[in-house]
């Protein structure tokens, strides 16, 4: 398994453990709003490279 597939199988069982132990609100919070802190603290150069990378390309 690689490393990627190993983080991603992580975040779906803390996804799932929290929709269990948390409202779904709370959830729901949890699951927009980290991509999205994470996006905003990028800087712009790195906000257009990341909107001009297709999906193929985020995982070199």
């Amino acid at each position: 398994m690689s490393k990627n597939a190993k983080i991603a199988a992580g975040g779906v069982a803390v996804g799932l453990i929290l929709l269990f132990w948390l409202p779904w609100w709370a959830s729901l919070l949890i699951i927009l709003g980290v991509p999205a802190a994470a996006y905003l603290t990028l800087d712009p150069s790195q906000r257009r490279r990341l909107r001009r990378a297709t999906r193929k390309e985020l995982g070199r």
